[in-house]
Order: C-alpha cells, then structure tokens, then sequence
C-alpha cells in the first residue's frame, strides 16, 4: 500500500494536489483529522488490495488536531507503514494574491486578527517540523497548471505508465452533437452506407460496413490526416497537464462512417500504448 500525506502552506496548491492524484488512482481524502489517518489505514489493511493507493490531505484547517500529524507520522513508519510526506509551498506574496483572488480567508484568520502576512508567518512557522522531514517538495510560485501537474505525474506516476485517457466517441449529428468533446470531426463528407440496402441495418462494427467506408480514397487520406493531426496534437495536450482527452466523430446518425471512423483512429492509439476507451452514444438509436 501506498499512503501520501500531502500538507503545506495555505494558498499552496494543495487542493490541485489532490485532484491530480485522484486523475492517477489515488483514493483521496480533504482535511484529514490526523488522529484519523491510522484508523484509516487500518480500513485499508482490510480491504484486500481494494484501497491500496491512498493519499490524504492533513494542514492547518485542522486546528490542534494537526499539531499531532509529526506524532502520526512517526507511528506510521515505526509500523512499517509506507507513507510519503508532499509539502506544498508558495511565497508569502503570491499566497497573499491567491487570497485576494479568492476572496476567502487565510484557516489562522481569527488568530492574526485578519492580518493575513501575520497569519502567513504563523503558519510557517508550525509547519517547520513537517517541512524537515517532508519527502518531496514542490514549490508552485512561479509553476502554471500545466507545469504542476507534470511535476506532480513525474513524482508519483510510474514512468512506464500512461496517465492521459482518451476516450473516442461516435456519435450522429441528427441526434445533437458532442458537447464534450475536445476534438469532433465531422466525416459526413463521405458517402453514407445507409442508401446501400444490404448496409443501411448493419453498422460500423460490421466488417462489411467498416470496409464500405474505408474503400475509398479521400477516405483513407481522411483517416491519416486526421491521426497526423490527433498524433500531434496529443503531446501537446499532456505537456499541458490534460489527464481526458475526448475525441468525437459524427455521421449523420452515428451508426456507420462516425463508428468506423472512431474504431480505426482507437486501434492506431492503442497500437501507440495510450489508454483508450471506445463508445459509440447512438449506435442503437433509428
């Protein structure tokens, strides 16, 4: 089992954190009363290999239960428990602009009487033991999204493991088109299987249709330019921290170019090793 314990300045980043370590299979829990977190390991011991990727979030929020999270830590690790510490840290004027944007106030609020430089100092100060013994650290002052996230896939991703998923749609115009899609190629400009009788009832699962549809020319110069582009592109969108890609191609009704389009583009990603799940939204639809 794998337990991270993500803490660190108010203002820091830490809410992305977590966000990134859910995209990545991380069971994950907000504000964690550090008390908590050895019961819950105990939850996880039983839980045969079902929670075996944990990660909580344990800072200042928690008032004098946090000021125990050193004593927790240290029970942890003399149980042979295998917790990381991630601590998140920021300057004191990019955390006090985050507030400001925010408009929300700093967890010592009340304490420093609303100075939030005061509340700031504070802050460091209590979490100096934990700061020590931390076991990464990531400073987000000057680092964008994009560059966080790669910082945070670079750290807990296995390197051999793929952290984008795509997911590649068909759908039909007629029955609306694809408002989550990231990508949506429209390939009505080819001729429809549906005014072949022998075709119109079959879709782009049948190998006679697929075959129909890929037969001609501008068909197949279609389908390489567009895994061209999409081959291109793809990169481009993990350097920017994109865990879900949606990639949609829309027919007419969704049953025969859109799905043969879709299912050729996924086998040509999955020979590339990416993670790709296939639907098609109005295959079954008339």
């Amino acid at each position: 089992m794998q337990f991270i314990i993500v803490t660190g300045m108010s203002g820091s980043g830490k809410s992305s954190a977590i966000d990134v370590l859910e995209d990545i299979g991380y069971y994950c829990i907000d504000n964690m009363p550090p008390e908590l977190i050895t019961k819950f390991t105990e939850i996880c011991n039983q839980s045969k290999g079902k929670l075996d990727k944990v990660a909580f979030v344990a800072d200042i929020r928690g008032g004098d239960f946090f000021m125990k999270l050193m004593d927790i830590i240290t029970q942890l690790k003399e149980e042979q428990i295998n917790v990381k510490i991630l601590f998140l840290d920021s300057s004191d004027d990019i955390i006090v602009r985050r507030y400001k944007e925010t408009r929300r106030k700093h967890p010592l609020d009340e304490v420093s009487y609303g100075n939030i430089r005061k509340a700031i100092e504070t802050e460091r100060e209590i979490l100096v033991p934990v700061k020590s013994c931390a076991d990464y650290y990531i400073d987000t002052s000057s680092t964008s999204v994009g560059e966080f996230k790669e910082r945070m896939y670079s750290i807990f991703l296995d390197p051999n493991e793929e952290y984008l998923h795509i997911d590649v749609r068909s759908f039909g115009f007629k029955f609306g088109s694809m408002s989550e899609g990231d990508l949506i190629f429209d390939v009505r400009c080819l001729p429809n299987p549906f005014y072949i009788p022998e075709l119109k009832d079959k879709t782009g699962l049948n190998t006679e249709v697929s075959d129909y549809v890929l037969q001609f020319p501008d068909a197949q110069i279609l389908l390489s330019k567009l895994t061209d582009l999409i081959d291109f592109l793809i990169p481009l969108y993990r350097k920017e921290g994109k865990s879900q890609l949606v990639i949609a191609f829309g027919c007419t009704g969704g049953k025969h170019r859109s799905v043969t389009f879709a299912e050729a583009v996924a086998k040509h990603l999955k020979q590339n090793k990416y993670k790709v799940r296939v639907s098609h939204r109005d295959i079954d639809k008339r």
